[in-house]
Order: structure tokens, then sequence, then C-alpha cells
């Protein structure tokens, strides 16, 4: 599979990040876990990608149904029904969800639109929400907006996630 030079750039940043989020974490002694949806386990490939990523990492959750961000992450099914899988407020419960779950210091989750297709006038493709969570119910979450192709929209998000984890890591 070949990449364009925006997508190679993205997958190097991206990289580099999760190298420098992995050293981080390791410094601190912090423990990861990740709950993706629209993402399907990219930011974690990132992290897995980095030698040593063992030591702080402890898994992740590809969460695209919503069944399974109910089952496996403890998000509320009045959530889901109020405010959708695509929402601050599904984000911010998946990464709750995640580090309660899987006993860690921070959870991150991502929930969005990748498209091409799924998107609407109130919640447009390219829409996406990146959560973070820590100890002390220590909580962030950014909305973003790209656009693009569905791999360039996945790409963008991953690069966005891991530059949030590194700062929420370099605040700890």
């Amino acid at each position: 599979m070949t990449h364009t030079a925006l997508e190679a750039r993205l997958i190097a940043d991206s990289a580099l990040l999760a190298t420098k989020v992995v050293r981080l974490a390791s410094e601190l002694g912090k423990t990861l876990g990740l709950a993706e949806s629209c993402t399907g386990g990219l930011v974690s490939a990132f992290i897995t990608g980095v030698d040593g990523s063992s030591k702080i990492y402890a898994g992740g959750v590809v969460s695209y149904s919503n069944d399974v961000k109910e089952s496996l992450l403890g998000v509320a099914h009045s959530t889901l029904d109020s405010h959708g899988a695509v929402s601050p407020e599904t984000a911010v419960e998946m990464a709750c969800g995640v580090r309660l779950n899987l006993g860690v210091d921070v959870g991150l989750s991502v929930t969005g639109i990748a498209g091409p297709g799924g998107g609407s006038v109130e919640k447009p493709v390219g829409l996406l929400y990146v959560a973070v969570s820590g100890p002390e119910d220590r909580q962030e979450c950014r909305r973003l907006l790209f656009s693009g192709s569905r791999r360039v929209v996945r790409l963008l998000t991953a690069k966005r996630a891991l530059e949030m984890l590194l700062k929420f890591l370099s605040a700890t």
C-alpha cells in the first residue's frame, strides 16, 4: 500500500509522538490503556510499535459497537441514548471505563465518524472526540473536526490523540 506525502508525514509524526509517550510514561511510572472506536486500534498500534511499550501499555479495547462500549467500557446506555456514540460524554466515559477496567493510571479514548459515510448535519464526517482520564478523576476531552479521506482522518486523529496523551502525561 502506498502512502501520500501527507499520510507518510502523519505516520512518521505519530511514531515519534508514540516514542515520546512511552518514554515519558516509563519515566513517570504510569501505565496506559486505550479505548478506540473509529481509529480501530491505530493509536494502540503506534504505542505498541515502540520498544519497551509492554512496560507501560496494559492493553486496549476496540469498541466499534455501542454494545461493546457498554459491556466492556461501562458507558451508560442512557449516555448513548441521550448523546450518541460520537459525543464528549461518551468519549469521557470510554476513557474512564478503560482506565478503571484495565487498572491503569491513564486511559485514552477516541470516538468519531471517520467517513466517508455515517455523518449528519449535527455530526458531520470528520467529527471526533478524544478524551483522557487520569488519577483523581482528572479528565480532558477535545472535539476535533477533520476533512480528507477516511485514512487521513484516522491518521490525523491518531496524531492528535498521541499529542493529547503526551501533554496530559507532561502535566502529571
